[in-house]
């Protein structure tokens, strides 16, 4: 069976850590078929569109899709690309791996993050030179949509349960209903849950990432929750995500563009190959992808690591020891 990929390195480092993601899945007896598309500043620079129409359409028509970064253009790119695979849920696993100086090395966590609402729902409006607003979209439907993912995923994994950081405590309309509708289908599924509140939470993770496992938010909870787990296992160069639609998904690594070392070589590619681990085992290919994690932690344990992990490899020196390890 051919399974479509579509590659759409964007911009900065994305041009540099994308390929390394690809030589990977490369490496394995799996028929691939690997088509890039163009997206990000770049693009919208030479054509006035930063999504052009035929990268959005390959993202919406491919059995899964491999994204590098994009820089100011990212808003106008990584959300559109989301609505194209329909997107409901982005896991964001943070973890931190033995070899790399984590603040907190007993990190282990997943966010399950929602991914089509909320303050990402685009409703902005400038109505004076003095007022602008934002309109928070919260449905049951996405909610409950994302509650039963996250109750199949702890299912899957023999978890327990899972826990809920919200700030319904304030936003009691929204995240109320975001709060009460997890909790309704969690309860139909049987499945354990806590809830936390977010600011409270960014407190506790800092103190004792211990407590969680399985961490469920509303959109920007997730966004910026996750980006505080990233500081305490060593920085978003070392965290993957995944954004799962009902029928096929994009795989991003959550670093962005990092133009001060973009073109230099130098960019640290563990992100986006355990990109790429996810994608393996979205595709029901398991043991490959937990192949391409201990790859990758073998690497960061012993060597050879990019600058940001302490080490002077270059991109493909440690893409080529990852592939090697495989």
């Amino acid at each position: 069976m051919t399974h479509q990929i579509a590659v759409i390195p964007g911009d900065g480092i994305g041009q540099e850590v994308t390929p390394a993601a690809v030589s990977v899945l490369e490496s394995f007896d799996i028929d691939f078929e690997f088509v890039e598309a163009d997206a990000g500043d770049a693009v919208e620079a030479e054509t006035g569109a930063a999504l052009p129409e035929e990268t959005y359409e390959l993202a919406a028509t491919a059995d899964a899709t491999l994204f590098g970064a994009a820089g100011e253009s990212a808003a106008d790119v990584i959300l559109p690309l989301r609505e194209a695979v329909d997107s409901f849920v982005n896991v964001r696993p943070a973890r931190a791996y033995p070899g790399v100086d984590a603040l907190r090395p007993e990190t282990d966590l997943v966010f399950l993050r929602e991914n089509t609402e909320g303050v990402y729902s685009g409703h902005e409006s400038r109505l004076s030179d003095d007022l602008s607003t934002l309109t928070r979209v919260v449905t049951d439907s996405a909610s409950k949509r994302l509650a039963t993912f996250a109750c199949d995923y702890v299912s899957d994994r023999g978890l327990e349960g899972f826990t809920v950081a919200h700030k319904a405590n304030v936003m009691r309309e929204t995240d109320g209903r975001f709060r009460d509708a997890v909790a309704e289908v969690a309860d139909e599924h049987g499945v354990e849950t806590d809830e936390v509140l977010m600011d409270a939470f960014a407190t506790h993770i800092c103190l004792d990432p211990t407590q969680f496992d399985v961490v469920v938010c509303p959109n920007l909870a997730g966004d910026v929750l996750s980006d505080l787990a990233a500081g305490l296992v060593g920085g978003l160069g070392l965290l993957p995500s995944a954004n799962i639609g009902p029928d096929r998904a994009l795989f991003e690594p959550v670093h962005g563009t990092a133009p001060d070392i973009a073109g230099e070589g130098i960019a640290n590619p563990a992100a986006a190959i355990l990109s790429a681990a996810m994608l393996l085992e979205y595709l029901g290919y398991d043991e490959e992808g937990k192949t391409v994690r201990s790859a990758v932690e073998s690497v960061l344990e012993t060597g050879p690591r990019t600058g940001d992990l302490g080490g002077e490899a270059s991109t493909d020196e440690m893409t080529t020891a990852i592939i090697d390890a495989l």
